[in-house]
């Protein structure tokens, strides 16, 4: 059995579940792999695309998978819809939570050999697996904090590219706490879609480094 040559990249069939902006797809891409994106929306950019629900083809016998799960009902920043009062959890957030976290154990749980799963913070009432890794978009090249979790199998800690100082929040926090005389952030981002986006130096990264 012939190796491969030292430096010569092994083409992987990869998928890239729920990405629609097509940076991770295309940043495997350029490094030869056969990456596939997959979302209910149609891609951004040209590249391959599977435009439909991702259960319908994760047993399509792929080598690796980077997943990026809808967070609406799972993130630590939906807390107040979550509890609309003091102590008292809102039953039909709940319940839409657990709908979310199903369809992430089903991802995280798919026969893939190589996975890595990436969320906001999640709300400790969902109960999601511990994460491996917590990184931030300064640490890969761009001027913004917006703290990530990855759930990894069989792959290893994403390691810092280019480290940037100083930061600014890139998505919104706290906004009522300007009226409390708290700390609070505008953010960049304009919309849930576009904060949902793989910042590109993130994306270089997860090519060299997991491709």
């Amino acid at each position: 059995m012939v190796g491969a040559c030292e430096g010569e990249i092994m083409s992987k069939k990869i998928l890239i579940a729920c990405e629609f902006s097509g940076r991770v797809r295309n940043a495997l891409a350029e490094r030869g792999h056969n990456a596939w994106s997959c979302d209910l929306l149609p891609t951004e950019i040209a590249g391959n695309h599977y435009q439909g629900d991702v259960l319908d083809i994760l047993n399509d016998g792929w080598d690796m998978m980077i997943a990026h799960p809808p967070c609406t009902y799972l993130s630590n920043a939906g807390a107040r819809w979550m509890y609309p009062t003091a102590g008292n959890l809102s039953q039909e957030r709940f319940g839409l939570a657990m709908e979310a976290k199903d369809f992430f154990m089903k991802l995280l749980n798919a026969p893939i050999n190589y996975i890595a799963i990436e969320n906001p913070v999640p709300l400790k009432v969902v109960g999601l697996p511990k994460h491996n890794q917590a990184i931030q978009p300064y640490e890969f090249g761009h001027e913004y904090s917006k703290k990530t979790l990855l759930w990894l199998k069989n792959l290893p800690l994403l390691q810092p590219t280019c480290r940037i100082e100083p930061y600014t929040p890139y998505l919104r926090s706290n906004t009522g706490g300007k009226k409390r005389g708290q700390r609070y952030s505008k953010g960049v981002a304009k919309n849930a879609k576009e904060s949902s986006k793989t910042f590109e130096g993130i994306a270089r990264a997860m090519a060299e480094q997991w491709g």
